[in-house]
Formats: structure tokens, C-alpha cells, sequence
């Protein structure tokens, strides 16, 4: 059996994704396609499994408003800087892969 891919976040996400307003994430490169299940992650702990329901290319500069609120923010441009500050400084014709994502289990959290 092959290991489950995991799809990494700070740990600042976790309340977003499991309340289920931040369905997509941005990455500059990733390996995952449609349909595969994954681990969300969340800092260092397992918070979710999801599949991946989408894999879109676009540039930075043909990012919208309605981009950054499914990833959990109010706007293109609150969006632009939490990537940069991932990133680092993005050219608007840097593609960007927009990976959009439906939760199939919450994990039960051990405190």
C-alpha cells in the first residue's frame, strides 16, 4: 500500500480548513492531481483528509478577489502577500497552481 500524500500548512490554517472556508491553496509547484487523497496537515499535526478535487495553472497577475476568498482570505491583494511572505517576492507572470480541495474526514485531535 502506498503512502498517502500529505498537503502541507502553517498551522495558522487549521480553524480556516476545517471550518471549511479555505477550500484551495496556492502553491509555485506541487505533484498532486485530481482525485488523489491526501493528509492536511496543519504545523505538525494530521488535522484532515481530503481529496483533491481541482489542479488549475494561472499567474499571479490574473488572480481575483474571488481566488483569494476560496483560500481563506478577503483579497487578491491580502493573498499576494501571504504568498510572497511564503515565497518570497512573485513576478505577475509567475504561474502558480491552484489546488482546490474537499474534506473527507476531520481527524480527532489529541491534546
Amino acid at each position: 500500500m502506498s503512502r498517502k500524500k500529505v498537503l502541507h500548512f502553517r498551522e495558522k490554517y487549521e480553524d480556516m480548513i476545517l471550518s471549511r472556508k479555505k477550500r484551495t491553496t496556492i502553491r509555485l509547484r506541487t505533484n498532486l492531481k485530481v482525485g488523489d487523497d491526501v493528509l492536511i496537515r496543519a504545523g505538525k499535526k494530521d488535522i484532515a483528509d481530503a481529496k483533491i478535487t481541482s489542479v488549475r495553472t494561472t499567474k499571479i497577475k490574473d488572480l481575483t478577489d474571488e481566488h483569494a476568498i476560496k483560500d481563506g482570505f478577503y483579497s487578491k491583494e491580502e493573498l499576494i502577500n501571504e504568498l510572497e511572505s511564503i515565497y518570497g517576492k512573485l513576478d505577475e507572470d509567475t504561474e502558480v497552481k491552484i489546488l482546490e480541495f474537499n474534506l473527507l474526514r476531520v481527524r480527532l485531535r489529541k491534546e
